[in-house]
């Protein structure tokens, strides 16, 4: 029977690498006034003052002066950027995004402005707001900030491009690159672009140009792991996560690939890794059922069930979560809990092999041979049948003492067998005796 694809989801959520869509780099040191429309501007003594406080960062004393000056000058866009910046290094988001937004009003070709409005939008998680921001501020003049800061604003573009459109987001970082040289971290955008737009190789190059300056990068570790688990290179994989986990034990990602690695190579050290990365994140749905599963396959179907049991706490309608909760009850022999399980699977998924297969096995064993045989004309219309099917159907057709159907079906079961179910197969051939006399 099978069980919820827990390892796929795996791959495509836990153990893709970090992203870097949508996501700005903290604060970037603005000075003062950086931008060039305000170079020509005069500054009052109460605004220079502010400044002042600014560099050395005393923001309390900043906040007072540039609040007391703003208070009669509420248009002033230096003092509202000045404000906004403190606000903003202050942790009080609210307050920066409403005073950068009023300095952008105030004077729309202010780079600076734009640039930290920009970011902390993105920063905030609101990626659509940002982008025009980042953009403006890529046309215009930054100042005495120079290339720097311009790049800035294009590799926060290129994060939050990446999202949507890998390719325009490779474009952004090769403006940023224009500007400034690259780093570590374009790189490793890169390599994630690379990867959204299927150039696994390209990927994998980029992650290993990373690594070959610094062997314990993990960021670049945990990318090229994902990338041979996507790829089945479960071998190369494991020999890249052991020694990175042996010199990280607690890191949660590093933990999951190697998990994630073991059970696909089905070695019992799964087990061990996978507790330990349960414990550190024991309401994460995906990894508990990745647990579930392993505890299953591992005979522990008690404390599977418990697991599955929890997470259909959280999902009771869950056609897969059910499924695996019902082949724990079979193996637990357990048939009379499975059979309304199963029922109530298929009721919800009709579509569900599974769930069809499930009630058909537990229907056969609490004696309802005529449920069985429905589930099982359910399930042929979904998939061929098999040696097991074909069992089920004999057995089911034999106990409603349908002889002539009966033979039938233990004939197709022993063509299918293959002597991989001896006493099943020696009972099909001490019934076929008796039936066909």
């Amino acid at each position: 029977m099978q069980r919820p694809a827990f390892l796929a989801l795996f791959l495509l959520s836990v153990l893709a690498p970090l992203s870097l869509s949508g996501q700005a780099a903290p604060p970037v040191s603005v000075p003062p006034a950086s931008g060039s429309a305000r170079k020509s501007q005069p500054v009052s003594a109460q605004v220079a003052a502010a400044e002042e406080a600014i560099a050395s960062t005393n923001w309390k004393l900043a906040e007072s002066k540039l609040d007391s000056w703003l208070a009669g000058h509420p248009n002033d866009g230096r003092a509202l950027f000045d404000a906004g910046y403190v606000a903003d290094v202050q942790n009080r988001f609210a307050d920066a995004i409403n005073l950068y937004q009023r300095a952008v009003k105030a004077d729309p070709n202010a780079f600076d402005a734009h640039l930290m409005l920009g970011m902390l939008l993105a920063r905030q998680g609101k990626p659509e707001e940002a982008r025009p921001e980042l953009v403006r501020a890529t046309q215009l003049d930054p100042g005495p900030g120079g290339p720097e800061l311009k790049a800035r604003a294009w590799r926060a573009l290129a994060r939050i491009d990446s999202a949507k459109d890998p390719a325009q987001a490779s474009n952004d970082l090769l403006e940023a690159l224009k500007l400034t040289p690259e780093t570590t971290d374009d790189t490793l955008l890169a390599a994630s672009l690379a990867e959204q737009t299927g150039q696994i190789a390209a990927a994998e190059q980029e992650y290993r140009r990373v690594l070959a300056k610094d062997p314990k990068s993990e960021p670049a570790t945990t990318g090229l792991a994902h990338l041979l688990l996507v790829q089945k290179k479960y071998a190369d994989a494991e020999a890249l996560l052991r020694p990175a986990l042996a010199s990280h034990p607690d890191d949660p990602v590093l933990t999951a690939q190697l998990a994630a690695v073991l059970v696909a190579e089905n070695k019992p050290d799964a087990l061990p890794l996978l507790q330990k990365l349960h414990a550190m994140h024991p309401d994460d749905a995906t990894i508990t059922g990745m647990l579930a599963e392993v505890l299953a396959q591992s005979g522990d179907f008690a404390a599977s069930d418990q697991l599955y049991l929890k997470l259909l706490t959280a999902s009771p309608r869950d056609p897969g979560l059910l499924v695996a909760h019902g082949q724990n009850l079979v193996r637990e022999l357990k048939f009379a809990e499975a059979f309304t399980v199963f029922s109530k699977v298929t009721q919800l998924d009709p579509s569900s092999p599974a769930g069809w297969s499930g009630l058909a096995f537990t229907a056969s064993r609490t004696g309802q041979p005529s449920v069985a045989l429905h589930a099982l004309t359910m399930r042929a219309k979904l998939v061929p049948d098999n040696a097991s099917t074909y069992f089920l159907w004999a057995i089911s057709y034999d106990s409603l003492h349908q002889r002539k159907q009966a033979a039938v079906y233990y004939h197709h079961f022993l063509d299918a067998a293959g002597g991989k179910f001896p006493d099943q197969e020696w009972q099909a051939r001490q019934r076929l005796k008796l039936l066909e006399r």
